[in-house]
């Protein structure tokens, strides 16, 4: 295992029905994070994922490599697509970074931290089983609990409201902008800047 490349997961359901849902949070941010490296994901040789390797630097800054990935198949399995590029690319559990969505944080807002329970999220449940450990990073991204009755399932497969809508660029902006953070400087500090 190698300490000085990353492996940045964002967990969502693939295809166009699900593009703008809630759930898909961590592919916006991944697409964020591949636009701001110059490039887009292509299909890994495994055929299980997406990828883009480089750095989070500017051109001939010093920087650790960074592999940005995302799994083919649905949340609730994307720890063996997210494994397989771990071993892939010898990157320990604690140098990924899985981005996705949370309910119990209000939308706009962020929680970084390491390590944890997966809170009911299929995503992080499968891969605490296929990494055989919950001791990865979490970029959480708030997207707040249904109103009034709504089932969480419905909401977190539905559409942002068209308001949330004019705000998601600065969440998504924001999130990145805490993965290159905690890249380069470490849980406290990006805890201490981004955690609202």
């Amino acid at each position: 295992m190698t300490d000085d490349v990353w492996l940045i997961v964002g967990l969502g359901n693939p295809g166009p029905t699900y593009a703008g849902t809630r759930h898909n949070i961590g592919y916006l941010v991944v697409d964020e994070l591949a636009r701001r490296m110059g490039g887009s994901l292509k299909s890994h040789k495994s055929g299980r994922a997406e990828v883009l390797e480089g750095r989070l630097a500017p051109p001939g800054a010093p920087a650790p490599k960074v592999i940005l990935g995302r799994a083919r198949g649905y949340m609730n399995e994307s720890g063996g697509p997210v494994s397989t590029l771990a071993k892939f690319y010898g990157v320990a559990p604690d140098h990924v970074i899985a981005v996705h969505d949370e309910l119990d944080i209000d939308f706009g807002t962020l929680r970084i931290k390491f390590g944890g329970g997966d809170n009911g999220h299929n995503g992080l449940k499968s891969m605490r089983s296929s990494l055989g450990t919950g001791d990865f990073f979490r970029v959480r991204a708030g997207i707040g609990r249904p109103p009034g009755r709504q089932n969480p399932a419905d909401f977190v497969l539905g559409n942002y409201s068209t308001v949330e809508r004019k705000e998601l660029p600065f969440q998504i902006d924001s999130a990145a902008d805490a993965i290159e953070c905690l890249i380069e400087k470490g849980l406290e500090e990006t805890q201490q800047r981004f955690n609202r």
